[in-house]
């Protein structure tokens, strides 16, 4: 599954820690979905998606 987390996260200047801790997930969780290492949650997408006010497609693309 290919994110949008890392430029997300970016554009608001924020660390995978600050993330993580605004996501109640760690570090480590955040940078392995930034590298496509680990598929997140249904709730923890929907989470990601209200706290950059945006659909959850427009985060995650899923591929075949």
């Amino acid at each position: 599954m290919k994110n949008k987390l890392k430029v997300l996260r970016a554009e608001r200047d924020m660390t995978q820690a600050q993330l993580a801790d605004l996501l109640a997930v760690s570090r480590q969780t955040i940078n392995a979905i930034e590298k496509g290492k680990f598929d997140p949650s249904l709730p923890l997408a929907f989470k990601a998606s209200k706290l950059f006010d945006t659909s959850i497609e427009e985060i995650f693309l899923y591929e075949d």
